[in-house]
């Protein structure tokens, strides 16, 4: 971007010479009249466009960026074109009217031409837009180019004859100079070029907008004054190029944004290559056909533009996607969108899958910068992963996934992006987004599980060493009291039986309550079904709702884990319905369908809009996936709650394994309700009207 002295400095005094430089060129013109037509300056000397072009444009520049070191340039060449003009037509009249001063004015009328020339064809190409140069490199090439007007007075006041003139424009033919002056003017042309090239591959993509919208006039511009130097030219096309370039300096600087120079580059190379295609089939035609068709050349004319005329759409499609390709790299988002997945093909892990996805849509959008956000189910951002700087403005297309917010794309580009491309890369990012934030959330519930795991063995390993074991020591050392007692005083030993039988009652229920929280006993006693329907039949008693058990399938055989975990989340959503819903019904079905398939809804008010996850919630949905499943909690479709299950049955050998977490330890169940307790100790913490 542009650099900025706030200072105000250049503002001040840059309308001044701005006025004065077109205020010169007026009065050159208005010198002319008293000189004859031989010796006048004409009208549409390419300085005078400098002169009432470029310093007002600079002046302009000046005055948004103070300071602004390609204003400061163009304000000077404008004025010294205004100084060169006013010369042109006063040193000749004052050699005419004998006053002091003529030879001066027509030393200034030979040379002075090259500062702006030069100038502006040499030195803005290497500052150009934020004043300084691309590398240190090119140090000595600016040298040289602020040189090249020196050279070129010291030159023509040597040989004011090595100067001609076309349509009284002098010009300054680089073919009958010296070789050593035309080296150092080509060749610093060329590396000036060189310059904006490397600048141009090297900046993002808002300087490289303001570059191109001083290529695109500049280069042509450059094209005619140096060519003009060799060969006569049209001056009213040289004219136009000299005054489009300020313009479009101005516009690069101040208001690049508003206009789009990529448009008018892809239009120029388009309809120029149809130009050249569809001449070579007019022409190859015609004569072929002429060959043919001797003696009849209308119709050979005919026939050639018929074919042209065959041939111009789809040569223009084809260019057209030639040329975009060019400028904006690949447009097909199904093209992108196969790009994506051959690169996802390479990747290990969603994190890796994510980076990857970054890259390529930073790539598709031509953005400077690009984030992708995964959302959880709150709204809160838990991941980013970002390619390139986003910018000052980043835009942001939202990542749905079924209905759902998974994260967000933000990327910084100069300009809205095409929405079609924008929308097949938001389905495909959705996709891979959800993707990653399940695996985020499978990762951290398999953390959860292993830290429940480790609590419940510690729970257990407490138990075990802190109460039954001193208790089991009490009992041994109760009998030896016994045995001793019997001896010596055989009536006190009721006494002490009666303690022991009251202590092993007390440690047979400790143990019973050990062994409930690994497996529910309901469930050897009475199989999944009988267990889920005793528990309804529990919370049923009283002023809870009428649960319904609906049972599809014989569930005798299903493995022990997969029977812990379905008992526990019904056990889970039916605490909910209790407790937050405010039903009068609920209905539990499980079904098996390949996997065991559970579902429980109530009519209760349901879920509130800002629920969050809970405990209950959270338990639910980890015992599911502890064994390869999945658990939803959502709306009913008439209302109320729904909680939706999955269970695989085909685990091989995972029932021993996982029944050790159907514990009531971590996640706070109890048995009581398969055992005739009141339904308020047979529930625990849940969330089913609302988030627990």
């Amino acid at each position: 971007m542009v650099t900025e002295d706030r200072g105000g400095g250049g503002a001040r005094w840059a309308l001044p010479v701005a006025v004065a430089a077109v205020c010169a060129a007026v009065a050159s013109l208005i010198s002319g009249l008293w000189l004859p037509e031989a010796r006048r300056m004409v009208w549409w000397h390419p300085e005078i466009v400098v002169a009432v072009m470029w310093t007002p444009v600079a002046a302009l520049l000046l005055r948004h960026r103070p300071g602004l070191a390609v204003g400061r340039l163009m304000l000077v060449c404008g004025a010294s074109a205004a100084v060169y003009v006013l010369a042109l037509n006063l040193g000749p009249l004052f050699e005419l009217r004998g006053w002091p001063g003529a030879g001066f004015l027509n030393w200034l009328g030979v040379w002075l031409w090259a500062v702006d020339t030069f100038g502006l064809t040499l030195i803005l190409p290497l500052i150009f837009p934020d004043g300084r140069l691309v590398s240190p490199w090119f140090r000595p090439v600016l040298a040289a180019a602020c040189a090249v007007p020196l050279i070129v007075c010291v030159h023509l006041t040597v040989d004011p004859g090595a100067r001609r003139f076309h349509n009284g424009v002098s010009v300054y033919p680089f073919q009958d100079i010296p070789l050593a002056i035309s080296a150092v003017i080509l060749g610093t042309l060329v590396l000036g070029l060189l310059s904006v090239v490397l600048r141009f591959m090297t900046s993002p993509p808002d300087v490289r907008r303001q570059i191109g919208w001083v290529i695109y006039p500049g280069v042509l511009a450059q094209a005619i004054i140096y060519v003009g130097e060799t060969t006569p030219i049209g001056d009213p096309l040289r004219n136009i190029t000299i005054a489009a370039v300020p313009l479009c300096v101005a516009i690069a600087i101040t208001r690049y944004r508003l206009y789009d120079i990529d448009l008018v580059f892809s239009r120029t190379l388009v309809y120029a290559g149809l130009v050249v295609v569809i001449t070579g089939v007019y022409f190859a035609l015609v004569g072929a056909a002429s060959h043919v068709l001797s003696g009849h050349g209308p119709l050979a004319g005919l026939v050639g533009a018929i074919a042209a005329g065959a041939v111009f759409e789809p040569a223009r499609r084809r260019l057209q996607r030639a040329v975009d390709r060019l400028l904006h790299g690949e447009r097909d988002p199904y093209r992108i969108a196969d790009l994506l997945n051959r690169r996802l093909q390479t990747t290990s892990d969603p994190s890796a899958a994510l980076a990857t996805a970054v890259a390529v849509a930073r790539e598709a959008l031509r953005a400077s910068g690009a984030v992708i956000e995964v959302l959880d189910r709150d709204g809160h951002v838990t991941a980013t992963v970002e390619d390139g700087a986003l910018g000052e403005r980043p835009q942001l297309i939202p990542l749905v996934w079924h209905g759902e917010p998974v994260g967000r794309l933000l990327f910084g580009v100069t300009r809205p992006p095409d929405a079609r491309l924008a929308g097949v890369l938001a389905r495909n990012l959705a996709e891979l987004t959800s993707a990653a934030r399940l695996a985020a959330d499978v990762q951290r519930s398999r953390e959860r599980i292993l830290r429940t795991r480790e609590e419940e063995r510690r729970r257990l390993r407490r138990d075990l060493h802190d109460g039954l074991g001193p208790t089991l020591a009490s009992l041994a050392m109760t009998v030896d009291a016994a045995r001793i007692t019997l001896k010596t005083d055989p009536e006190a030993v009721d006494a002490l039986l009666e303690n022991l039988r009251t202590t092993m009652g007390r440690t047979i229920g400790d143990i019973r309550e050990l062994v409930y929280g690994l497996r529910p006993p309901a469930l050897d006693d009475l199989g999944l079904a009988g267990a889920i329907r005793a528990l309804g039949g529990v919370v049923a008693t009283g002023d809870g709702p009428a649960v319904d058990v609906q049972v599809e399938g014989d569930l005798d055989k299903l493995p022990a884990a997969a029977e812990v975990a379905a008992y526990r989340i019904v056990q889970e959503a039916l605490t909910n319905v209790y407790r937050h819903a405010k039903a009068d019904s609920a209905v539990v079905r499980l079904y098996l369908n390949g996997d065991l398939h559970l579902c429980v809804r109530d009519n209760g008010v349901g879920m509130s809009a800002n629920a969050r996850s809970g405990v209950g919630m959270s338990s639910m949905q980890e015992r599911a996936a502890e064994i390869g499943g999945s658990c939803t909690v959502g709306p009913g479709p008439e209302g109320g709650t729904m909680v939706r299950a999955r269970l695989p049955v085909g685990l091989n050998g995972s029932g021993g394994a996982d029944e050790t977490n159907g514990s009531n330890g971590a996640n706070g169940a109890t048995p009581a309700a398969a055992n005739g307790e009141s339904p308020g100790t047979a529930v625990s913490n849940g969330n089913g009207g609302k988030a627990g």
